[in-house]
């Protein structure tokens, strides 16, 4: 199964970066293909508006008006059997480079092969998160009609603790073809 995780920390080494690598780490032991794409890196611009993607007979749909990284970042998401939204919390919400992102998958409406998801946060303080979580459940989760495979968030002393690590990494390992074949 192929994994995509959208990595919204603009921090390389940092407590959101830890926490996708040990996902990965399981998810790839487990027999999964994870992309990781760290979307702070990237030239990605947020939603115009302009429906230039959803012209239906024009030629264009499912195509994004601007020529940006997120192009890259299409045909991943296309053959994905589940993505991954992985971000610090800024402002009870996801950092403003991954919300770009998020943004950007409408050009698509519904990725062809995309079915579960499941969200990785990091924060300084455990009572930020209900914003994420809310836009995730009930923007991301039911617009997109995926499964929630889980809420991992990981705060203050927990971040980059062995315990919190070996979580992820755990949840990955449990993802294999049987999980992906229940849909």
């Amino acid at each position: 199964m192929h994994i995509l995780v959208l990595n919204g920390s603009p921090r390389p080494d940092g407590n959101t970066a830890a926490m996708v690598r040990a996902f990965a780490k399981g998810a790839e032991e487990a027999g999964n293909a994870v992309t990781v794409v760290n979307v702070c890196q990237k030239k990605i611009a947020g939603c115009l508006a302009c429906e230039y993607c959803h012209q239906r007979g024009s030629g264009h749909e499912r195509q994004c008006v601007q020529q940006d990284d997120m192009q890259d970042v299409y045909p991943v998401l296309d053959s994905a059997d589940m993505i991954v939204l992985a971000s610090p919390v800024y402002y009870h919400s996801f950092s403003g480079q991954l919300q770009c992102a998020i943004n950007r998958i409408y050009a698509l409406d519904k990725p062809k092969a995309l079915k579960k998801a499941a969200l990785l946060l990091s924060s300084g303080s455990d009572h930020v998160y209900s914003g994420a979580i809310y836009e995730y459940q009930n923007s991301f989760l039911n617009y997109l009609h995926l499964e929630d495979m889980g809420i991992y968030t990981a705060y203050g002393r927990q971040n980059k603790s062995p315990e919190k690590l070996d979580e992820l990494y755990q949840f990955g390992k449990t993802l294999n073809q049987a999980s992906f074949s229940e849909v």
